[in-house]
């Protein structure tokens, strides 16, 4: 892939920087005016390194759509700036056609497809026909690379939501971008097929350089996949790291919940389950264990069947918590058990 860009003709007065990640957006904030302005992105600062697969996630309205739309030149920043390898990323005030030319967005909704064509065509037709032959082999490439070459002659308006998510992404990589944005990439796909979509677009990362930024409000979708989290609550960034770091090491109560619907019980709560503490604390479910015991406070107070898994809701009157427990029950609801935990993380004072 081309390692240059030439946003810079769009802002000539820019100055390119040095020594910071491939994407850097620095103090950016964006606020949708009207007649009560809306806050939507709060004075981010983050970069995103190169090669790599980051994941923005978060609830709903937290700002993650509009923060990728920012980096792709889609909106403007109300204040702040944003840089691919150093220059500023042009927006609609500096362009014609919005959008880096270096990146690529696929949009939850397939804006881009026409439903009426066949896959070929929907893809094929983002090379020019200046040298057929290479149009037709880098067409059967790209189609190869997501797994859909048997679905080259049909009509996109013929396939499933999960097929049509592997179109869009190869009509966005067939010209070889150098980031690939994605707003809800698996929001569409069954989950049976997600982990093999998830699969290929890890392969070609590590196969071609590629550096994905994605949205989603389902961590489980990304943990696996991404080598970044940026967590998002209200138009800011609270936490960013390590899927896994985040996952055992949350800084505050919003990712613990967010990531690993954890129990969150206050001080007092903790205590009544003979926990010591003078802070609020989470407990992953994972980490819960509860053993049958008649002369226990607790009580199994509800079973429930979650696919892989039963979540035993578990309490004394004072306070319950949910455990999560792989196979067959051997508890019943009504059953006095003792409750411990392998860890748990305190969130302050």
């Amino acid at each position: 892939m081309s390692t240059t860009s030439s946003s810079c003709q769009y802002v000539p007065q820019d100055t390119q920087k040095h020594d910071l990640p491939l994407i850097y957006v620095h103090d950016v904030s964006c606020v949708f005016e009207g007649k009560d302005d809306v806050v939507a992105v709060d004075r981010v600062s983050v970069g995103i390194q190169e090669n790599s697969i980051t994941a923005i996630i978060g609830a709903s309205g937290s700002g993650k759509s509009t923060l990728l739309k920012l980096i792709y030149g889609l909106l403007e920043p109300t204040n702040g700036e944003i840089r691919y390898r150093g220059w500023l990323v042009p927006t609609r005030k500096d362009k014609l056609i919005p959008g880096h030319e270096a990146m690529k967005m696929v949009s939850q909704n397939f804006d881009d497809l026409n439903l009426y064509a066949k896959v070929w065509d929907n893809v094929a037709s983002q090379l020019s026909n200046i040298n057929l032959e290479y149009k037709q082999r880098k067409t059967e490439e790209t189609l190869q690379k997501l797994q859909i070459s048997h679905l080259a002659q049909k009509r996109v308006a013929d396939l499933s939501g999960g097929e049509r998510q592997r179109v869009a992404i190869c009509r966005a990589l067939i010209n070889d971008p150098e980031v690939l944005l994605m707003d809800e990439p698996f929001n569409q796909v069954d989950a049976a097929f997600r982990d093999a979509l998830q699969h290929d677009i890890k392969q070609i990362v590590a196969d071609t350089g590629l550096t994905v930024l994605l949205v989603s409000h389902d961590p489980a979708e990304v943990l696996a996949m991404s080598d970044q989290l940026i967590v998002m609550k209200d138009g800011k960034i609270i936490d960013s790291g390590n899927p896994k770091d985040l996952y055992f090491k949350p800084s505050n109560i919003y990712t613990a919940q967010l990531l690993a619907k954890s129990n969150i019980l206050s001080a007092s709560q903790a205590r009544a389950l003979d926990i010591e503490t003078d802070s609020t604390i989470a407990i992953h479910q994972e980490d819960i264990s509860l053993v049958a015991d008649e002369s226990a406070r607790c009580q199994i107070q509800e079973i429930k069947f979650r696919g892989m898994y039963y979540e035993y809701v578990a309490g004394n009157g004072d306070v319950s918590v949910r455990a999560a427990k792989i196979g067959t029950p051997t508890l019943a609801k009504g059953d006095k058990v003792q409750v411990s935990f392998e860890r748990f993380i305190e969130f302050g004072g």
